[in-house]
């Protein structure tokens, strides 16, 4: 076959005031949210990601080392967390529920490319991440990907399909591994 792939067509659809907003994201990110890592300073990184956009509860953790490309794309229910190191790539919408962890070193992104588009076109897919699930450490959650309500995904591994509530799934690509039940 002799299709030839050629990027140098390609285009996002992000408006110049998507990427000044975003810009001045970065610079507000790098003086009003990283350096504030204590956790005396939870509150004062909420409000910053609120004043950029995120639907994001009061009683949620962000820790100041995680990267999010986009606030106004994030929501997070009370009493959720996103861990340590966590890379929050959401061009798409990224939605996390409440009592739900994202642990540290962790990646979710919201986007892909059409491999069969030769200008590469960008899609946006969101993730949802249901209430009381866990995402374990250095996991991949890739985009469209929902998490049901309770589920755990095992540490390192990579999503690309939904997962079933209160299942817990892991590896590369993540399966199946066990009903997931909570003792009393």
């Amino acid at each position: 076959m002799d299709t030839v792939v050629d990027k140098s067509k390609y285009s996002n659809n992000f408006s110049l005031s998507n990427k000044l907003v975003r810009f001045f994201w970065i610079v507000c990110c790098l003086i009003l949210f990283r350096p504030y890592s204590l956790r005396f300073f939870r509150k004062w990184r909420v409000f910053i990601l609120k004043c950029f956009g995120a639907k994001i509860e009061w009683t949620s953790l962000v820790h100041s080392s995680v990267k999010i490309w986009a606030p106004w794309n994030l929501e997070m229910g009370g009493y959720a967390c996103i861990g340590p190191n966590v890379d929050c790539y959401n061009q798409g919408k990224i939605t996390i529920g409440a009592n739900t962890t994202i642990s540290q070193k962790s990646y979710l992104c919201a986007s892909t490319h059409d491999v069969s588009d030769p200008k590469h076109a960008l899609i946006l897919k969101p993730i949802v991440i249901e209430d009381q699930a866990w995402v374990a450490a250095d996991a991949f959650i890739g985009p469209g990907v929902t998490i049901g309500q309770g589920a755990v995904v095992g540490a390192r591994s990579a999503v690309f399909r939904n997962v079933d509530p209160w299942t817990v799934v892991g590896g590369n690509p993540a399966q199946f591994i066990k009903k997931r039940e909570i003792k009393k």
